[in-house]
C-alpha cells in the first residue's frame, strides 16, 4: 500500500494534532493506570494486616446489623468490600447517595470514604481526578487516541517491514526517538486499540445511553436497560420478618454457585441487599474472578435461606453481561494472573512513553538547533511537556511517599495522596517555568528517583520485621511493591544522568544544552 504525499501529509497532521491534544491527559491516564493494575496489592501494601483495622465477614455483619437498626426504613442498600480496608455502606435518599462506615453510621456522608492510594490512582486513571466531568473528558480523549493510532499506522504502513525493528543510536537523537516511538507503537498496537475502544466505551456509555434515551427511545431506554441487566427476579416484600444468614455464609454459597459455572475464585467486592430482614429478602453478591475473560460475575441468593436464585458468571453469562464484563477485563487486565498483570503494567508504561516521545518528536522537528533563542511555541510545548508529564510522575511518587510515611507515624489521611499528587504536579509545572529546560528536566527526574527511594525505605523499614511473624505472605506483597519503587527510582536516575550528559555534550546553543 502506497500513499500519495498529500494523503500522507494529511494523516501526519491528523496524527500529530490528535496526539498533542490528547497526549497530556493520556500520559496521566496511562502512567496512573500502570499502577492501577496492582490496585489490590497497593491496598494491602498501604494497610497490611499488622496495622489494619478490623475487616472481613465479621465486621461486615456488624455494619449490616447496625445499619438496619439505625435506619430501619432502608429497603435497598449496598455494602462495598474494598481490599484491605473496612467495608462501608451505600444507599440513596431522594436520589442522593449516602455512605457510612461502622463508626459513621449515625452521620452518613455524601462522599465515599477513601484512604486508599489505589483508589486515588484509579480515579486519576479514569477521570484525571475531576469526577464525572473528567470521565466524559477521558471518553473523548480515548476516541482521539484511537484516531491517532489509526492515522499513525497508515503513515508508517508503507515502510513498516523495513523499519519496524530499526533502532539507530548515534548523534541523531531525533532519529533514535522516532525509531523507539514507532517500534513501541506498532508492536503494542493491538493492546492500544483495545485500550482506546474499551476506554471510550466505559467512559461514554452513560452519556450515550442518556442521549439515545431522549433521541430515539422516548424516555423508555433506562427502564428497559435496568430490566435487561437485572439479575434477581423482582418481587415484593412479604411483610414477614426473618433472620438473615451471616455474610460469610452468603459469600460461601455464592462462591460455590459460581464454581458450578466454571468460575475459579470469585472475590466479592459488593453486596446488594433488597428487603433486608424480610422473608423475601434478596442478596446480590458481585465480584471478580481471575483466569476468565468475562471476569465480573454476580450471584443472587435468598437472604433468609441462602437458596440460589440466579447466577451470571462463567458459563451462565448472557450476551450482554459477557460483553460488558469482557470490556472491563480487557481494559484492566483482570482476566489473568501475575503474568498478565506484569504485561499490562509494562504496556501502560510503554503507552506513557509513546505520548511523551510524541511530544518530544514534535518539539525536535520545530526547534532551532543552532540558536539559543527558540520559537515561543516550541519553548511553551517543551515546558508543558516536562511540567505535566514529569509532574505526574513526581506527584504519584509523592502520593506513595506520603502514604508510606504517614502510616509509619499513624497520621494517615484520606486526602493525603490527592494533596501530595497535586502539590507535586503544581511544583513541577512552576519549576519548568523559571529554570532552563535541561536543568529542570534533570532536577525533576532526580526528584522522582529520590522520592521513590524514600518511599521504599519508609515502608520496608517496618515491613521487614513482619517477615518472620505470622504475616509472611502479606510482607512479601508489601516488599514487592517496595521493589517496584526501587526499580522506578533506578529508571528515573538513569534518565536524569542521560539528560545531564546530553546537555553537557551538546556545546552548541539550543533547547537541550546547558546555557552558557
Amino acid at each position: 500500500m502506497r500513499l500519495s504525499n498529500r494523503t500522507r501529509q494529511t494523516f501526519l497532521w491528523l496524527h500529530s494534532w490528535t496526539g498533542l491534544l490528547a497526549g497530556f491527559a493520556l500520559f496521566i491516564a496511562f502512567y496512573a493506570g500502570a499502577f492501577t493494575v496492582f490496585r489490590e496489592d497497593i491496598a494491602h501494601w498501604q494497610n497490611p494486616p499488622w496495622r489494619t483495622t478490623a475487616s472481613g465477614p465479621a465486621s461486615t455483619d456488624m455494619l449490616v446489623r447496625k445499619l438496619h437498626e439505625t435506619h430501619p426504613e432502608l429497603d435497598d442498600f449496598g455494602i462495598v468490600l474494598p481490599p484491605a480496608l473496612p467495608p462501608y455502606a451505600y444507599w440513596r435518599v431522594e436520589g442522593h447517595a449516602r455512605y457510612a462506615t461502622l463508626e459513621t453510621i449515625d452521620h452518613p456522608s455524601t462522599h465515599p470514604p477513601s484512604g486508599s492510594l489505589g483508589d486515588f490512582l484509579f480515579s486519576l486513571h479514569y477521570t484525571l481526578g475531576l469526577g464525572a466531568g473528567g470521565q466524559y473528558l477521558m471518553g473523548l480523549v480515548s476516541a482521539l487516541y484511537g484516531l491517532a493510532l489509526i492515522s499513525g499506522l497508515l503513515i508508517h504502513l508503507p515502510q513498516l517491514t523495513r523499519h519496524l525493528f530499526a533502532l539507530r543510536p548515534g548523534r541523531n537523537l531525533k532519529q533514535l526517538w522516532q525509531d523507539a516511538h514507532n517500534v513501541i507503537g506498532v508492536l503494542s498496537l493491538p493492546f492500544h486499540m483495545v485500550f482506546a475502544l474499551t476506554g471510550a466505551t466505559l467512559c461514554l456509555f452513560a452519556l450515550v445511553l442518556a442521549a439515545l434515551n431522549g433521541l430515539a427511545f422516548d424516555g423508555r431506554l433506562f427502564g428497559a436497560y435496568a430490566q435487561a441487566t437485572a439479575l434477581a427476579p423482582a418481587r415484593a416484600a412479604s411483610g414477614v420478618p426473618a433472620a438473615m444468614l451471616p455474610v460469610d455464609t452468603l459469600l460461601e454459597k455464592a462462591r460455590v454457585a459460581a464454581e458450578t459455572q466454571g468460575v475459579v475464585g470469585l472475590h466479592p467486592d459488593y453486596l446488594h441487599f433488597i428487603h433486608y430482614g424480610d422473608r423475601a429478602a434478596i442478596v446480590e453478591i458481585r465480584g471478580v474472578s481471575a483466569r476468565t475473560l468475562a471476569s465480573y460475575g454476580q450471584v443472587a441468593l435468598e437472604g433468609a435461606s441462602g437458596r440460589v436464585l440466579a447466577v451470571r458468571a462463567g458459563r451462565a453469562h448472557d450476551a450482554n453481561s459477557a460483553v460488558t464484563s469482557a470490556l472491563y477485563a480487557l481494559h484492566f487486565g483482570t482476566y489473568g494472573g501475575r503474568v498478565v498483570q506484569a504485561m499490562y503494567f509494562l504496556l501502560a508504561l510503554a503507552g506513557a512513553f509513546l505520548f511523551y516521545s510524541g511530544n518530544l518528536l514534535w518539539i525536535e522537528s520545530r526547534r532551532k538547533r543552532r540558536q539559543a533563542e527558540q520559537p515561543r511555541k516550541v519553548l511553551l510545548m517543551t515546558r508543558a511537556t516536562l511540567g505535566v508529564c514529569l509532574g505526574c510522575c513526581l506527584g504519584i511518587a509523592l502520593a506513595a511517599a506520603a502514604t508510606a510515611w504517614s502510616a509509619r507515624f499513624d497520621a494517615a489521611s484520606a486526602a493525603m495522596p490527592r494533596a501530595a499528587f497535586y502539590a507535586g504536579l503544581a511544583f513541577a509545572c512552576l519549576h519548568t517555568l523559571w529554570r532552563p529546560v535541561p536543568y529542570a528536566a534533570v532536577e525533576l527526574l532526580a526528584m522522582c528517583a529520590l522520592v521513590h527511594v524514600l518511599t521504599a525505605l519508609g515502608d520496608a523499614s517496618h515491613t521487614l520485621p513482619a517477615w518472620h511473624g505470622p504475616w509472611r505472605e502479606a510482607a512479601r506483597t508489601a516488599l514487592a511493591v517496595d521493589g517496584v519503587n526501587l526499580l522506578l527510582a533506578a529508571a528515573f536516575a538513569a534518565l536524569a544522568v542521560a539528560v545531564h550528559r546530553r546537555a553537557r555534550r551538546d556545546d552548541s546553543p539550543g533547547l537541550w544544552s546547558h546555557p552558557v
